[in-house]
């Protein structure tokens, strides 16, 4: 009682196939199997954007960390480079 029996799920199976037919039965699953196939590319590739704005972030510096452009004092100066070569030698 309350359950269904391997003779339940038989005719259950013989009577959607009549109604649905082989060929619209396989139709329909070829359907689901592309929904499928294209919700799983639409969400690699707004995995794929999420990558790049965050990528794009961390290049450019967030909103909420900005860029720190004050100079860094361990750094050491840059070499001034030799003055050019005069034509008048020292005598």
């Amino acid at each position: 009682m309350g359950g269904f029996s391997l003779v339940h799920w038989i005719i259950l199976g013989i009577v959607i196939l009549l109604l649905f037919g082989g060929n619209r039965f396989s139709a329909m699953m070829g359907d689901v199997a592309k929904g499928l196939k294209s919700f799983k590319q639409g969400m690699a590739d707004d995995e794929d954007e999420a990558k790049k704005r965050h990528e794009e972030q961390r290049r450019l510096g967030s909103q909420d960390r900005p860029i720190d452009v004050t100079p860094n004092p361990r750094a050491q100066d840059p070499v001034a480079p030799p003055p050019p070569p005069s034509d008048q030698q020292p005598r």
